[in-house]
């Protein structure tokens, strides 16, 4: 629902940051990894990456320092038994390069040093993530890539998703396709992905 938020950091602790965007202050729950990219940017403008969790009782946004770190908070939480708390302390813990080490390495053991991740947990993070953001994911970065070819890639991850085509097939195509030419245009990017589906 909400992409990112525009705006002058007013507060930041290590669990929440509080922007002010357009005369309102937004309340925005953050990781470790988070508040170390962000805590020197204290009354600044910022940009931070934005996810909306919506329950029965409650209704929180979660904030990212970079799209990366979100795209592996939402696949974290798609994990059943991984609650938005959960899959916050495990970025708390790890950066999103070592959640994807630790899931294609099966180590089992660093997602049970988290707080709140027991045994079984930890099989399941690793067995339902291998193929969403342990391979695929690591092939593709949203560091490395330029802003013009993160906007192409979201675009045609929409269209084909649209189409029908399911998302972490989409997501691997469409990493393999930027890895090989960065500057795909959104046209070409989608035929191409067209044809590896």
């Amino acid at each position: 629902m909400y992409e990112y938020i525009n705006g002058r950091l007013d507060e930041i602790t290590p669990t929440e940051a509080i922007v002010e965007a357009g005369g309102i202050g937004y309340k925005l729950l953050i990781s470790l990894s988070t508040f170390s990219a962000l805590q020197n940017s204290k009354d600044q403008l910022v940009k931070i990456f934005l996810h909306h969790q919506v329950r029965e009782d409650d209704e929180s946004l979660y904030g990212f320092a970079t799209r990366d770190e979100r795209y592996v908070f939402t696949h974290l939480v798609s994990v059943s038994g991984v609650g938005p708390g959960s899959a916050r302390m495990i970025l708390s813990s790890m950066n999103p390069e070592e959640v994807r080490t630790a899931i294609v390495g099966n180590d089992v053991n660093r997602f049970k040093a988290v707080k709140g991740i027991g045994l079984k947990t930890a099989q399941r993070l690793i067995i339902e993530l291998k193929d969403k953001i342990g391979k695929g994911g690591a092939e593709f970065s949203f560091e490395e890539a330029s802003p013009a070819s993160n906007a192409v890639r979201d675009e045609a991850l929409s269209a084909l998703c649209l189409l029908g085509f399911a998302k972490p097939a989409v997501e691997k195509a469409l990493a393999s396709l930027l890895k090989e030419n960065p500057s795909y245009s959104l046209e070409e990017l989608i035929k191409k992905a067209l044809k590896s589906l």
